[in-house]
């Protein structure tokens, strides 16, 4: 389906009603409102998603941000295709609805656009990784993109190279359902890029090297996250990881969101996670949790794990972040966002 925002449209909530799906013209008459917030759920990464509230003028200035850095306007063209049930759907909604935009909406899918056959620019999309997968290897509907954004998970290393070298302006982005989206972008390259603050955001760090996010134009002006980053300047970051998820093996931190990326390509027939285990040499040790349908959960021997696997991800990785345990399970459990949750 294909809803044109405007003024006339906004007027008429039988019309958004008509024109698109149930989800979001339920967000839209709640911002029409005469509230000054909106309902939202955070993802659950580390824990259950709760609701919270989020100002309505949180949510303007963010939108604003991301409009001014893609030179939005009227004339734009926005792709939906992520539930408005999340904060991302519900962001490019509103970054539409503050310019008085066109949103071409889908039902949420890993296949965007396979149904859509208009020839017609499209000013911004917003993507999961799987969908990127799909884009890659339909051309011609990633051609259709000016403009990129890619969250929800880590982007392997080889999908965020192929990426490039197609030329698309994307980015990966930074944030959270309390940010109302990302206050950080970084361009997608061959070789991995710092996040840069949005606007007049800057950044810090606490004594455990997690973000401090400093938003002059939100309503919660410094935030603290549990996300640790290489700090390189007050506008720029490489982010490292969840300190919750950190694993220390022999004194030595590994984060398994950087090794996921590295290791992503040679595992392709399964989902699989980095987290650790007790040890009583290392105290923790590096485990590989693969998703295994056909055989029972539990630990994986090693010599039953392809030799060749283990030789690649010796190739790719330090030897103290290479697997020393597998685990197999028949059911990775998931937030209610889609997001797998770590605990074994």
């Amino acid at each position: 389906m294909q809803i044109t925002i405007n003024n006339k449209l906004c007027r008429s909530l039988k019309e958004i009603r008509l024109h698109s799906s149930k989800e979001t013209a339920e967000f839209i008459e709640e911002f029409l409102s005469d509230s000054h917030y909106i309902k939202a759920h955070t993802s659950g990464s580390t824990g259950t998603p709760k609701e919270i509230h989020l100002s309505k003028k949180d949510i303007k200035a963010s939108a604003k941000l991301t409009n001014s850095f893609f030179n939005l306007n009227q004339d734009s063209t926005f792709h939906l295709n992520l539930s408005p049930s999340y904060i991302a759907g519900k962001m490019m909604i509103a970054r539409a609805l503050e310019l008085e935009a066109k949103i071409i909406e889908e039902k949420p899918s890993n296949q965007p656009l396979a149904n859509y056959n208009q020839n017609e620019r499209i000013s911004l999309g917003a993507f999961v990784p799987s969908q990127i997968k799909y884009l890659l290897n339909n051309p011609e509907k990633l051609a259709m993109f000016d403009n990129i954004i890619i969250g929800g998970g880590v982007l392997p290393q080889k999908i965020e190279k192929r990426l490039a070298e197609q030329g698309i302006r994307a980015f990966r982005t930074y944030g959270m359902t309390e940010t109302c989206s990302h206050v950080a972008l970084a361009p997608v390259g061959t070789t991995p890029q710092p996040y840069t603050a949005l606007g007049n955001i800057t950044f810090s760090t606490d004594s455990r090297n997690c973000l401090i996010i400093h938003a002059p134009h939100f309503t919660q002006q410094e935030i603290q996250t549990n996300d640790v980053v290489d700090l390189l300047s007050p506008a720029q970051f490489h982010w490292c990881g969840r300190i919750d998820n950190v694993i220390n093996t022999g004194g030595i931190k590994v984060f398994p969101e950087k090794i996921e990326p590295l290791i992503s390509e040679i595992i392709p027939h399964a989902r699989f996670f980095i987290t650790s285990v007790a040890s009583d040499t290392w105290g923790e040790e590096v485990a590989l949790v693969l998703e295994y349908s056909s055989i029972p959960d539990g630990e994986i021997r090693k010599g039953d794990i392809q030799p060749a696997l283990i030789e690649k991800m010796k190739q790719r990785l330090p030897s103290h972040a290479v697997p020393r345990r597998y685990i197999a399970v028949k059911k990775f459990k998931e937030t209610t966002s889609g997001k797998i949750i770590r605990k074994i």
